[in-house]
């Protein structure tokens, strides 16, 4: 069985007289892709905001490969190897999509300024790898033939992949999706499901994906399990299965929907 890769424990957040985030606790093994859902305000992005740090838990802990990364600034963490993307798409727009994700290639410098000033070998070796590794990523999300765009220019869709590819930039082992089918129609999730079940076998990422479509969040978490929170707590565990039919899942969430609405949003 493969090693436990991320371990939250009692997570617990106040905010002021507010408890977003009530003694929560998941894990994830090495590879594991797993569904994050809940009503809106249920504590999902705070949850992905307290593993990258961007907020500090009350109490409990957040183990990541064997280590506490409480207290560790966001760029720590990713330099140890946790990636995320947001809810609202956080691009560099005047940036190229090549530009923006060779930024993210260059988190970790990994040559010196006095080298990149005189241009060492060494340094323009590693450049030449830079630019070959972000057409890569640009292949892996179908934008090769928009590298040189400005990310301002793409439509909506693609810039969700270009986020994705900027994400993966960083050689993530844990990598957290912040709705990445939000805004998009029917067919486009279906073109994401397939993109990111490929990501995942291709990579082997640790995947939590937060998601609203349902019907994404049920296809590509079909073989693995989904964490439910309501009101800041853990509701349910299981799967797919197990959560459709879960009488107060469907209360507190999938019983939100009405008067035969679709069903592709929560």
């Amino acid at each position: 069985m493969s090693e436990e890769i991320l371990s939250i424990k009692n997570l617990t957040v106040d905010f002021g007289g507010v408890r977003a985030v009530n003694d929560v606790s998941l894990s994830l093994r090495k590879g594991e892709f797993i569904g994050l859902i809940g009503p809106n305000g249920a504590g999902k992005t705070t949850i992905f905001n307290l593993i990258t740090n961007a907020f500090q838990p009350t109490s409990g802990e957040i183990i990541f490969k064997g280590q506490s990364i409480l207290g560790k600034s966001p760029d720590q963490i990713c330099r140890l190897g946790i990636s995320r993307t947001f809810q609202n798409i956080r691009l560099f727009p005047q940036m190229t999509a090549y530009e923006n994700v060779e930024l993210g290639l260059h988190s970790t410098p990994r040559y010196s300024l006095a080298e990149a000033f005189i241009r060492t070998p060494r340094a323009a070796r590693i450049e030449a790898e830079t630019r070959k590794r972000a057409h890569e990523l640009l292949e892996m999300v179908n934008l090769s033939q928009h590298a040189n765009a400005r990310a301002s220019s793409l439509p909506y869709g693609l810039q969700r992949r270009l986020e994705l590819a900027r994400a993966m930039a960083t050689s993530p082992e844990l990598l957290l999706l912040d709705e990445p089918a939000a805004g998009m129609n029917e067919d486009e999730c279906k073109e994401l499901v397939q993109l990111i079940r490929q990501i995942h076998n291709t990579m082997g990422y640790t995947m939590i994906m937060i998601e609203h479509h349902m019907n994404v969040v049920m296809d590509l978490c079909r073989d693995s399990l989904i964490y439910v929170l309501n009101l800041g707590s853990l509701l349910a565990v299981g799967s797919p299965a197990e959560i459709q039919n879960n009488p107060d899942v469907i209360r507190a969430y999938l019983g939100e929907r009405k008067n035969g609405r679709d069903n592709a949003h929560a």
